[in-house]
């Protein structure tokens, strides 16, 4: 077996030893006289003050003559260390050079395995890594988090990670519980929007975990606090114990107070000083608050979960009433001083939108066509008009015949008011069939970036009313080429429920036309 060569002091070889006969070419230089040349190859150098350590030990030396000729041990290698571990492992310099000056190329064409393998490991850190970052970005350092104090802001954090990312129903509400009691322990105001606003999430992840019951108990519990809230303010603000414009006064700092600030800088004026809000700004917000609220229960109760269709009702039209309610009190009084803006027209057209189709469910459509006019003329999103429109085509199809249309918003003195419009099935259909046919103009001639995905489901479903509609006046063969038209949109926009209801349209024409 080979040994490897250790790079010690080296004898001349035994060739370049001159002999006797070359000193005339000039004398033998004389050598130091603790170093001389021995006269046989085996005879080791004799060393002087300088002491040489070889790394190979003849074993000749420690067990004596008998094992001279014996083969030479080797000396361990002292093991690294871990930092010595950690230093190689993290030397980026030698990473960085592979990646240079083709470097790269040779590891790929030398170990190709190897080199997949290693860039697959680099491709999982790294979306690891870029994966914690949108994380402490989008999560745990949110704004939704950073607003509440800490002990606040853990809990939460807690509450999210067993909502969203490894649910857990138990942990989720322990958490979402211990967050409202530590606004109440540190003095938080609960009907500030970020307390109101664990409530909402609470109730948000009941419904997604199918506790119904429990959501529409949460919800209903925020509205009531909101409208107990707004009872004492205006019982306060008509008795005279609370200013008329709704200004809280800022309590003055007492004489103790006033000494231990005078001495610091009195000119200066504090950074962040508190102003309470204005009542009147803070019942803007709380009634706008549970008419929003409301909506959501009155949706709830309607779900086939629940199928509480009195209380949709009930929830729903008062949250429509108190809305124009309070539209119209500002438009007659004016709004206060430092009130607040009231609900915009989308968020009402949102609350008439869905009482509407609460009166559908209920078969009413002499109830919903009404509505779903003034919530088209609210509307402010051009995908979300075809929609309406579609709903209006819906409403006047399935009119009750001889029943009177209550036009909206008619002036009682105009020529409008005055004008009797047909109850007949033939009005109501003519009708339908020119909503379907502006709903599928409408819907085609958005173009950009305001055009969704709503726009293309809009022009499917009003595909499938003009097959409904024709096939109810009569005209099969173009209720069938629209039926038909409604499958294929619907097959490419993958959107299944505009496959299924065309598909039964058709079904229902086959089965009432006659084979010709």
């Amino acid at each position: 077996m080979a040994s490897r060569q250790l790079h010690t002091i080296r004898a001349l070889p035994a060739r370049a030893a001159r002999p006797a006969s070359s000193q005339a070419l000039g004398a033998r230089p004389s050598l130091q006289p603790g170093l001389q040349l021995c006269a046989r190859a085996r005879c080791p150098p004799r060393h002087g003050p300088v002491q040489l350590h070889a790394f190979v030990r003849h074993s000749s030396t420690e067990q004596g003559p008998a094992q001279s000729s014996s083969r030479p041990t080797f000396r361990q290698p002292t093991p690294p260390t871990i930092p010595d571990i950690l230093r190689k492992g993290f030397n980026f310099t030698a990473i960085f050079s592979a990646f240079g000056r083709g470097g790269f190329r040779k590891a790929a064409r030398q170990n190709p395995g190897e080199f997949l393998f290693a860039l697959v490991i680099l491709g999982g850190i790294s979306g690891v890594v870029a994966y914690t970052v949108y994380l402490y970005f989008n999560y745990f350092n949110a704004s939704q988090f950073t607003r509440f104090p800490k002990p606040i802001a853990k809990s939460l954090r807690r509450a999210l990670y067993y909502t969203n990312i490894k649910p857990d129903p138990k942990l989720a509400q322990k958490y979402y519980k211990r967050a409202l009691e530590q606004c109440n322990e540190l003095g938080l105001d609960p009907f500030s929007d970020e307390v109101l606003g664990i409530r909402i999430q609470t109730a948000a992840w009941l419904e997604g975990i199918g506790n119904y019951n429990g959501a529409i108990t949460v919800l209903g519990g925020i509205v009531n606090d909101c409208l107990r809230w707004v009872d004492v303010m205006e019982k306060s603000i008509a008795d005279g114990s609370m200013p008329k414009d709704g200004k809280v006064p800022v309590p003055k700092p007492t004489p103790d107070q006033q000494g231990t600030t005078s001495s610091d800088k009195p000119s200066e004026k504090p950074e962040d000083e508190y102003i309470p809000e204005n009542l009147w700004r803070k019942r803007s917000r709380l009634l706008a608050k549970a008419v929003g609220t409301s909506v959501k229960l009155g949706e709830l109760n309607a779900d086939e979960h629940v199928m509480q269709s009195e209380e949709s009702q009930s929830r729903l039209t008062w949250a429509v009433e108190t809305a124009l309610r309070e539209f119209k009190r500002r438009s007659d009084e004016g709004e206060k001083e430092d009130e607040g803006p009231w609900m915009s027209a989308s968020e009402i057209g949102g609350a008439l939108e869905s009482l509407a189709r609460n009166y559908e469910k209920r078969s009413q459509f002499q109830l919903a066509v009404p509505l779903l006019f003034h919530a088209l003329r609210l509307c402010e999103d051009p995908c979300h008009r075809p929609v309406l429109m579609n709903n209006l085509a819906a409403s006047f199809a399935q009119h009750p015949a001889g029943v009177a249309l209550s036009m909206p918003a008619a002036p009682s003195g105009s020529p409008e008011a005055a004008i009797k419009t047909p109850t007949t099935r033939e009005f109501y259909l003519q009708s339908a069939l020119n909503w379907a046919t502006n709903a599928y103009t409408h819907a085609v001639d958005v173009k950009g970036e305001e055009r969704t995905s709503e726009c293309d489901e809009a022009c499917a479903v009003a595909l499938c009313n003009l097959g409904d509609i024709l096939a109810l006046v009569g005209k099969p063969a173009e209720a069938r080429r629209n039926y038909e038209e409604c499958v294929r949109m619907s097959k490419s926009l993958d959107f299944p429920e505009g496959v299924k209801q065309a598909e039964a349209g058709l079904d229902r024409l086959n089965k009432t036309t006659k084979p010709s």
